[in-house]
């Protein structure tokens, strides 16, 4: 049997559940969330294999006005992932108008001449006839190869939104292996299970300003893994906040991220954490880059 595959796009505002719906796709969590905007920083890819064809699907950064050298690195590679794939799919909330987000990258999309879907989710949150005023916004606006209606919370609507897809994939050899879900490193899934955790318990602006980076990765002969993460801030009042009364804030977030760490290995993890103020590094080029935000 010939094999086929599928490059996909998954492009929206920020908070609009692309990463749950990559979730949900793929079976497991490999892209994390939270109810904080520009939860995503990097390009995640999800892989799903089912018979002979395999979706290769493109998470990416909310769509949004960029403040910082970090903030331009994420609307750069959310827009650099509209081109070249098979098709796209545009997510947004069920809400009978199109904010300048969605402009936005609707003409990113006509521009590649790439195939695009909408997906109009949260659908577990409105009543069914609402859906009709937002098909109806979103067609007077563009000409989408489908509109399918989904719940990435739920689950209600996405094997339809996986068929849609399907027609899309294009006759050629897998591009990863069956058994793999995601592209990313095993460091690099840590790292960002850390940073959900700090998005999870922290507030205002002192999660945004957080950067993780794994210093050891190591599997001992009897399976157990050893991690050393140091979480960056830009300030050290951020720093006292993370840290808290008695270290008891950093370790909540090292005990829910070692539960999530161990689930995703399937194995004991040891977890270390320390703090570090990296002043301002989000308008760094270099400490961006050097954070693993580079293209």
């Amino acid at each position: 049997m010939k094999t086929k595959t599928a490059m996909i796009t998954i492009a929206g505002r920020p908070n609009v559940g692309k990463s749950t719906l990559t979730n949900y796709l793929v079976g497991e969590k490999i892209a994390i969330v939270s109810n904080k905007p520009q939860t995503t920083r990097n390009r995640i890819c999800g892989i799903v294999t089912r018979g002979n064809t395999q979706f290769v699907f493109v998470d990416t950064p909310g769509f949004h006005r960029a403040r910082t050298k970090l903030g331009d690195y994420m609307v750069n590679v959310t827009q650099e992932s509209i081109a070249d794939v098979d098709m796209t799919i545009l997510v947004v909330e069920p809400i009978a108008s199109v904010g300048t987000q969605e402009e936005g990258l609707l003409q990113r999309i006509q521009s590649s001449h790439c195939p695009a879907v909408l997906a109009i989710n949260k659908i577990d949150t409105v009543e069914k006839d609402k859906l009709l005023e937002v098909i109806a916004a979103y067609s007077q606006k563009a000409d989408f190869d489908a509109i399918v209606p989904i719940s990435a919370k739920t689950g209600d609507g996405v094997d339809d939104l996986l068929k849609t897809c399907e027609k899309y994939a294009v006759e050629g050899p897998f591009l990863f292996p069956e058994d793999v879900t995601t592209d990313q490193p095993e460091r690099q899934v840590m790292a960002e299970i850390i940073r959900e955790k700090l998005l999870w318990c922290l507030e205002r602006e002192v999660p945004h300003g957080t950067a993780v980076e794994i210093t050891k990765f190591s599997e001992r002969d009897n399976g157990i893994i050893d991690i050393d993460a140091t979480i960056y801030c830009e300030k050290a009042s951020h720093k006292g906040i993370i840290i808290g009364k008695g270290g008891e804030m950093l370790k909540k977030i090292s005990s829910l991220a070692r539960a999530d760490c161990e689930k995703f290995m399937g194995t004991k993890v040891y977890l270390t954490t320390w703090v570090k103020v990296k002043e301002n590094w989000r308008d760094s080029d270099f400490l961006v880059r050097n954070f693993g935000y580079s293209e």
